[in-house]
C-alpha cells in the first residue's frame, strides 16, 4: 500500500472521529460524562469534547423548570367526603449527576410520588379546609415532595391544585347553604335598614310636634303627588284643625264682655214688667257670664223666665 494513501485514510480517520466527539450544549443544559462506564464530572454549557471510540459517554440534562400534570385523584376527605383532585407541580433539576446516578426516570418518580402525597393530605384534611385554604394546602404537599426528591438531586417550586370535583349532592348541598346564607345576610341587612328608617322617622315625628306647621306642608305636598297622576276620583282627607273648634273648650269671656251682657240683660229686664221677674232675670243673667254663681239663682231664673214669658196666671 502506498505511504501517502495510508496517512490520509488514517487522518480521515481521526478527523472524523474528532468531529463525532465534539457536542454542544446549550445554556439550560449539563453533561453528565461517564469514562469507560465511570462518572468523571458533568460539564457545560458550550462547546464539549469527549474521547472518541466509546471511551467517553455523556447523557444531557435539562435544567429548566418542568410542569408536571398529576391525573385526578379520587379520594375521600377527613370529613368522609368523596372528592376528585388534579393539580400540576412544578419542579427542575438542580444536580444533573445526581439525578443520573440516583434515579432511573426522575420525571416518572416525581409524577408517581406527586399523586401518592396528594392523595395523603387530602385525606387528611376537611372539605372546608380543602376550599378555603388551598394555599396552605399547596404548601404541605410541595414540602412532602420536595423532601423526597431531595435525594434525587430535583427541587419542587411549586404545587398548585387546578380543580376540586364534588359529587352533585354535596353541590346541591352547598348551593342550599349559600342560599341560606345570602337570605340571613338580606334579613340582617333589611332590619338595619327598618331601624334606621324607624329612627329617622322619630325624629320627624318630634320635629312635626314642635312645628305643626310642617305637618301641614307635608299635607300639601301629598296632594301635589296624587295630582299629578292620572285619576279620575281624588279624595281629600279633611284636615282635624277644622273640627277643633268644635272639640275643644272655648276661651272664657273677659271682663269687658262681661260687663257689656250685664248691662243688656239690666235694660231687658226694666223693659219688662213686675219688679221680681226683672231682679230673676238680672241675677240668671249674671250667672250665665259668670259673676254671680248660686244654685238658688238658677231655680229663680227658670221659674222667672216662665213666668214672664208666660204672662200672669189666668186664675188669679
Amino acid at each position: 500500500m502506498d505511504p501517502a494513501s495510508l496517512v490520509i485514510g488514517v487522518a480521515a480517520v481521526v478527523g472524523i472521529s474528532m468531529l463525532t466527539s465534539i457536542r454542544i450544549l446549550l445554556e439550560y443544559q449539563r453533561g453528565v460524562v461517564f469514562r469507560l462506564g465511570k462518572l468523571t464530572r458533568a460539564k457545560g454549557p458550550g462547546l464539549i469534547f469527549l474521547v472518541p471510540w466509546g471511551i467517553e459517554r455523556m447523557k444531557k440534562m435539562d435544567l429548566r423548570i418542568v410542569a408536571l400534570d398529576i391525573a385526578p385523584q379520587d379520594t375521600i376527605t377527613k370529613d368522609n367526603v368523596s372528592v376528585r383532585v388534579n393539580a400540576v407541580v412544578y419542579f427542575r433539576v438542580v444536580d444533573p449527576t445526581t439525578a443520573v446516578i440516583e434515579i432511573e426516570d426522575y420525571y416518572f418518580a416525581t409524577s408517581q410520588l406527586a399523586q401518592t402525597t396528594l392523595r395523603s393530605v387530602i385525606g387528611q384534611s376537611e372539605l372546608d379546609e380543602l376550599l378555603a385554604d388551598r394555599e396552605r394546602i399547596n404548601e404541605i404537599i410541595r414540602h412532602i415532595i420536595d423532601q423526597g426528591t431531595d435525594s434525587w438531586g430535583i427541587e419542587v417550586t411549586a404545587v398548585e391544585i387546578k380543580d376540586i370535583d364534588l359529587p352533585q349532592e354535596m353541590k346541591r348541598a352547598m348551593a342550599k347553604q349559600a342560599e341560606a346564607e345570602r337570605e340571613r345576610r338580606a334579613k340582617v341587612i333589611n332590619a338595619q335598614g327598618e331601624y334606621q328608617a324607624s329612627t329617622k322617622l322619630a325624629a320627624a315625628a318630634e320635629i312635626i310636634q314642635e312645628f305643626p306647621i310642617a305637618m301641614q306642608l307635608r299635607y300639601l305636598q301629598t296632594v301635589s303627588e296624587i295630582a299629578a297622576e292620572n285619576n279620575s276620583t281624588t279624595l281629600f282627607p279633611i284636615p282635624i284643625d277644622l273640627f277643633k273648634p268644635f272639640l275643644e273648650p272655648g276661651a272664657p269671656a273677659s271682663e269687658e264682655a262681661r260687663a257689656r251682657a250685664l248691662k243688656v240683660a239690666s235694660d231687658l229686664a226694666a223693659g219688662l214688667s213686675g219688679g221680681e221677674g226683672a231682679g230673676q232675670l238680672e241675677s240668671g243673667s249674671k250667672k250665665m257670664i259668670g259673676i254671680a254663681a248660686e244654685d238658688e239663682a238658677t231655680d229663680k231664673l227658670l221659674a222667672g223666665t216662665e213666668k214672664v214669658l208666660t204672662g200672669p196666671d189666668d186664675t188669679e
